[in-house]
């Protein structure tokens, strides 16, 4: 029995099992099958796992050992659902072990209970009130009777659940605390470190704080090497998500791999987590049919609704996005929750272009609110960038100008090229709208050798077109714009810059008669309502960098 506990102790699974089979061939008992539960949990066997543990709880059972029984049978809930997705079973074993001791006095055990039930109501339904009561209950009891995995766990599951109810700065203490009492060597439990670092790394996520995540990340793979401790199939998924941030995609590709490898082997409930990851991460590489083939096998998942919806707007669907992402919103109904803030920035954008300004700018104030509390730079970035996307899109580019800068300029300090590289071919278009041809190509070219270096292949091809468009005389001739004139297309590139009929009079000596009926025949022409609709679509088409649309426009 000690041999097999102090093997768990230092990571080795198989001696664990060896060591606790043997106490077992001499007779059995609740102590050694709890034991080799947890050996069978760590080498992602769920058959002996639950077998064991449901032994194990019959025995302490039959002791009259009511506590005991209780532990186990909260571990078995989380069980059910991570090994096979049995949510009504897993509810069964809590309740069970909530009849067990809610009539006995306050311990060790009480507080094992209080673990798995908030992670599994944070789990299933978000909900962090009952997640936020529960994890404040087990630090209390686990610092009450020297139980550092109890602190630990409850500290990070209290900070994840802070995190998503807005209340950053105190969610990241706890967060950060349990991290370091996880990689100080107190707990006895390698697997509960494990679980306290995911909470950690889950959170950062959430509100996209991946410079905090990757300082933890190097230490947690620090310790994990130290203590010959693989990282958790679920944990590598969430810290691929840091690395694809980072622009590692070759790295984050082998996390992802091993993680789908491993979940589907060993827990195939949780699979579509890592699934909808590398969908994600496909669809940044550019690899757009295998990116909707995975988000095809993780259909429900919210990566997957974000994924697809930002899919579906680079390619023009606007109605489509802007469904997907209000189907993502709907996950987190309360206004505020940062989780919010990765859906409220797609939407923004495809309410503008569907012609919804007032819901735009709706989207867009909710996510202002987002991060003047989470105040990540990912985030404000964010905001920035939406700014900056609508402000284009009525034909203020000057105001679009100032907060693409911005957001660049925070992307760049937080270590982001695959976001970065995509606000600066805004930048570009916007720059195009202005004339201003020599800072358009620089932002373009400079976005093409971060594209070029990551893999992004759709983004690289999508900015190397803009360049070439602007190396023609005609930047628009195989584009839809290709059905102006060349008068309409100089017309078309001061509406783009956001001046009235009676300034472009001004600026082309034109009479204001003559540009309405210029602004007239760019409308039909190109099947449009509006002129922000006209100025949209030429941005898009980075019009004007080089073209006749700005010649002899300015002095």
């Amino acid at each position: 029995m000690d041999v097999g506990w102090v093997a768990l102790g230092r990571g080795d699974w198989a001696g664990a099992r060896t060591a606790f089979e043997g106490a077992l061939a001499e007779g059995e008992t609740p102590e050694a099958l709890e034991g080799i539960g947890w050996a069978g949990h760590m080498l992602s066997d769920d058959r002996l796992t639950i077998d064991s543990r449901e032994r194990a709880y019959r025995m302490y059972l039959d002791r009259g050992d009511r506590r005991s029984a209780a532990r186990i049978a909260s571990l078995l809930a989380a069980d059910c659902l991570m090994f096979r997705g049995e949510a009504a079973v897993a509810n069964g074993w809590l309740q069970r072990a909530h009849s067990l001791i809610d009539d006995l006095e306050p311990g060790v055990d009480h507080g094992w209970l209080a673990i798995h039930e908030g992670h599994i109501a944070v789990s299933l339904t978000e909900d962090t009130a009952k997640a936020r009561q529960l994890a404040a209950q087990a630090v209390e009891l686990g610092r009450a009777f020297d139980a550092p995995e109890l602190e630990m766990l409850g500290l990070g599951l209290e900070g994840r659940a802070l995190v998503s109810d807005g209340e950053l700065d105190e969610g990241m203490r706890r967060l950060d605390e349990a991290t370091t009492v996880a990689l100080d060597g107190e707990a006895q439990l390698l697997y509960c470190v494990a679980w306290a670092c995911c909470y950690l790394i889950s959170a950062c996520e959430r509100v996209r704080d991946y410079e905090r995540a990757a300082e933890w990340c190097d230490r947690v793979g620090d310790f994990c090497g130290r203590h010959d401790i693989f990282l958790l199939n679920i944990c590598r998924a969430h810290y691929a998500s840091v690395l694809s941030w980072q622009g590692r995609w070759d790295e984050a590709e082998t996390q992802l791999n091993e993680a789908v490898g491993g979940l589907r082997a060993s827990r195939p409930p949780m699979v579509g987590d890592a699934l909808a990851r590398l969908g994600e991460l496909r669809r940044r590489q550019g690899r757009l049919n295998e990116a909707e083939e995975l988000f095809a096998r993780a259909e429900s998942h919210t990566i997957t609704l974000l994924g697809r919806a930002q899919l579906a707007l680079d390619r023009g669907q606007a109605e489509e996005a802007a469904e997907l992402a209000d189907r993502y919103l709907r996950r987190f109904p309360e206004r505020g929750r940062v989780e919010r803030s990765a859906g409220l920035e797609v939407a923004a954008r495809a309410f503008a272009a569907n012609g919804e300004p007032e819901r735009s700018d709706d989207a867009l104030s909710e996510l202002r609110g987002i991060a003047a509390r989470a105040k990540t730079r990912p985030i404000q970035a964010a905001v920035y960038a939406t700014e900056g996307a609508l402000a284009a899109a009525r034909g203020d580019h000057n105001t679009a100008r100032c907060s693409f800068e911005d957001a660049i300029d925070l992307l760049a300090a937080c270590d982001a090229p695959y976001e970065a590289g995509r606000v600066r071919l805004d930048l570009a278009a916007t720059l195009a709208a202005q004339g201003r041809q020599d800072r358009a190509r620089r932002e373009l070219e400079a976005a093409i050798a971060a594209f070029r270096e990551m893999g992004a292949e759709a983004e690289r091809a999508r900015g190397e077109a803009m360049l070439e468009n602007r190396r023609t005389t005609n930047p628009a001739i195989d584009g839809p714009l290709a059905r102006l004139s060349a008068r309409e297309l100089q017309v078309l590139g001061l509406v783009a810059e956001g001046l009235t009929n009676h300034d472009i009079a001004q600026r082309l000596v034109l009479s204001e008669h003559t540009v309405n009926r210029h602004v007239a025949n760019i409308l039909r022409k190109l099947g449009l309502n509006s002129r922000t609709a006209a100025a949209t679509l030429a941005g898009r088409h980075g019009f004007g960098i080089a073209g006749p649309s700005h010649s002899g426009s300015r002095p």
